[in-house]
């Protein structure tokens, strides 16, 4: 019999941290909540108090049972869910199932989930933090309040299946106030004056900048024609030479939302995806001879924050691998005022498991994480990059054109790690041939451009995510749950990975900013987490915070079940009838955005996804047409609409042209920065663009 009971949340972490235990502990786990609010009522007391009525989850009976027995053989019990307001609430829950003493040492927490860190944390069991539980209590309450009160008038209104919420419906405003600043934009025309340039053989280009020694705006092609006609006759003369170093600081090691926005630009991977492979490299991955190791600390943190051990390692790491001028320790950040600072950052557990190491024992998927997250910790205890950077003047008839050349001169942080963006633009030398003043280069051609403003991009999910956290909206482990959601209601549909609001989404959105304007207000959700945090810090009472929302919710809610009018979504006819029964065809909205079904449901069940004709013929069965297709994981390809007939497919998008070479078939190939079109027979390649 094991003398100790150990309560987690999944098996992968039961499983790990049985191994550092030993015989003595039984490690068991909860599969996350065991008691929660119940899914068919609010179960939320308004009259006593905001009493949240809570039951054991259906299918957790089971479950609780089991622990409820191995707890009455234990001599003592120990509750390690996570680090965070939902683990505390977890331990809270099964405490009060499992009749443990109020004010017991039960408590175990720890960030990381390796053999010395759950030994140490072991030797300091604390009490359960009753203002986390308090926090994280509030926050389900209230959003009960506004789901569950909300959520049904939206189903009598509009259509059953619907919802609202605080972050959500804030998130869905954000994409829609962007998709209408996009409709709005009013593009306005510029131009530029690129000059080609030569010397010694070596070619630059240099900008129009001035003239006569004042910025001149080219709004025009008048323009640009008096700046073209004052060119003529003249040669370009080097006037200026600036020469200086440039340092490139790294950035901090990631928090969340970074970790989230960075595997999003590098990786490709939804918020989603990145934070489930996240808990599994936390939870333990077997390293064979080593055993089951956690292989980064916590993931949901809002902390840049590193411990004095892991800044040892790395210091040490960099010495070995790339030399001591390598490290530098950097200044300690600003801390950000609304973060909680309750974690490390994510980070490695070791950073002597570097990532080639650990590649055998991992997924494609979970190494290309780690070595993201491993190259950012140890790129941010790096030397800045040093940069010589030139600038030149060049003039020419009293217009001044300026040439930019930089030349990386001690790469530093950048030999591990270069943060991406969001236009996946990274930094290249660009050098500029030996020059000096009262050089004259050639000049090789004067080239005009037309350019047009552009309006503001839709966002991507790490553009959102940024967004939300730069408002206050929303909480690090809260990014990924409502992204998910605002997608499965139908609210907003992704394409070409950014966000763009549907037609139900519009509606639910102006019915509720007319209802309950507050719930879409920036101000008051960011307001709002800010006092949930101090509820956690112990200076609020949570009963207090919700009972002064809950006082005008309420009388609005009252004012919406008799004022909001009922709104119908017709169905769009598809243009064609079903072949099946012969009734229209219309398009219909699902978790996966639009697709056509029969009007005749529930009598006829037709269904059919909507194809995007592009152009093509197929030239497999010479028949039919190429149509862009999605697949199960919502990647594009292309297949013949004549299908199963012809089971011709591509993923690469076919163009209306044959090679030149041997006729077949050419295909645009795409990466992050070119299109590039290639024959998938020979190898005939086309410039990429």
């Amino acid at each position: 019999m094991s003398d100790y009971l150990v309560i987690v949340e999944s098996p992968a972490k039961a499983k790990t941290i049985g191994k550092y235990l030993g015989k003595k502990y039984n490690v068991k786990a909860s599969m996350g909540h065991v008691i929660d609010l119940p899914k068919s009522q609010m179960g939320v007391d308004v009259e006593n108090n905001y009493e949240p009525k809570y039951i054991t989850i259906r299918g957790k009976g089971p479950i609780l049972k089991d622990l409820k027995q191995a707890a009455k053989k234990a001599k003592r019990i120990y509750l390690a869910a996570d680090p965070d307001r939902e683990g505390e609430a977890i331990a809270w829950h099964l405490a009060d199932s499992l009749k443990i003493e109020e004010g017991s040492k039960c408590r175990v927490v720890f960030n990381e989930i390796t053999k010395d860190a759950i030994k140490e944390s072991f030797k300091h069991p604390r009490e359960i933090n009753t203002n986390l539980v308090d926090a994280q209590q509030a926050r389900r309450v209230l959003d009960r309040l506004v789901g569950y009160n909300i959520s049904p008038l939206l189903w009598k209104k509009v259509k059953k299946g619907l919802s609202a919420g605080r972050v959500q419906s804030v998130a869905v405003k954000m994409i829609i106030d962007r998709e209408n600043e996009i409709n709005a934009f009013v593009p306005e025309e510029y131009w530029s004056i690129t000059a080609h340039l030569s010397k010694d053989g070596k070619q630059f280009e240099a900008k129009f900048q001035q003239l006569d020694g004042e910025k001149k705006p080219l709004s025009s092609k008048e323009d640009v024609d008096d700046i073209l006609n004052r060119l003529e006759g003249g040669s370009f003369e080097v006037t200026g030479i600036k020469r200086r170093e440039r340092k490139r600081n790294p950035v901090a090691p990631f928090i969340t939302s970074s970790l989230q926005q960075e595997a999003a630009r590098k990786l490709n991977f939804r918020a989603k995806k990145t934070m489930m492979l996240a808990q599994q490299l936390y939870e333990g991955v077997d390293l064979g001879k080593s055993g089951t190791v956690g292989l980064i600390t916590y993931m949901r943190t809002d902390s840049t924050r590193l411990s004095d051990t892991a800044k040892g390692e790395a210091k040490e790491y960099i010495g070995i691998h790339y030399g001591e001028e390598y490290h530098q320790e950097p200044k300690a950040a600003k801390k950000n005022e609304k973060a909680q600072d309750a974690h490390e950052a994510v980070r490695p557990t070791s950073v002597m498991r570097d990532p080639k190491a650990m590649k055998p024992h991992l997924s494609r998927d979970q190494y290309r994480l780690y070595k993201l997250i491993w190259e950012r910790m140890v790129a941010s205890q790096m030397a800045p990059a040093v940069m010589d950077t030139m600038s030149v003047d060049l003039d020419v008839n009293g217009a001044m054109f300026r040439a930019t050349g930089s030349k990386l001169k001690f790469a530093g942080f950048m030999k591990v790690y270069i943060e991406g963006n969001d236009e996946g633009k990274e930094e290249k030398d660009k050098l500029l041939p030996d020059l000096n003043q009262g050089d004259k280069p050639a000049s090789e051609k004067v080239e005009p451009a037309q350019h047009f403003t552009q309006p503001p991009p839709r966002y991507t999910e790490a553009r959102l995510v940024r967004t939300m956290e730069e408002l206050g909206i929303g909480r690090p482990s809260t990014y990924a749950p409502t992204l998910d959601t605002i997608q499965r209601r139908g609210y907003v549909s992704l394409e070409e990975k950014r966000f763009v609001p549907t037609e139900l989404g519009t509606i639910v959105l102006e019915m509720i900013e007319e209802f309950f304007p507050e719930i879409l207000n920036v101000e008051f959700t960011a307001d709002m987490e800010t006092r949930l945090d101090s509820v956690e810090e112990g200076s609020e009472e949570w009963i207090r915070i919700i009972d002064e929302f809950y006082q005008g919710f309420e009388k609005r809610l009252k004012y919406a079940e008799e004022e909001m009018k009922e709104v119908e979504i017709k169905d769009e006819p598809a243009g064609e009838d079903c072949e099946k029964c012969g009734h229209e065809m219309v398009y219909k909205m699902g978790r996966y955005g639009k697709f056509m079904a029969c009007s005749n449901f529930p009598n006829c069940r037709n269904t059919k996804a909507i194809v995007k004709e592009i152009g093509v013929g197929c030239p497999k069965c010479e028949k039919g047409q190429i149509v862009e297709r999605k697949s199960k994981k919502r990647r594009i390809f292309y297949g013949c609409d004549q299908y199963p007939e012809c089971d011709f497919i591509s993923w690469d998008k076919p163009i209306a042209r044959t090679c030149p070479k041997c006729s077949e078939m050419l295909v645009e190939k795409k990466s992050k920065k070119t299109v590039q079109v290639v024959c998938v027979s020979c190898d005939y390649k086309e410039d990429s663009v």
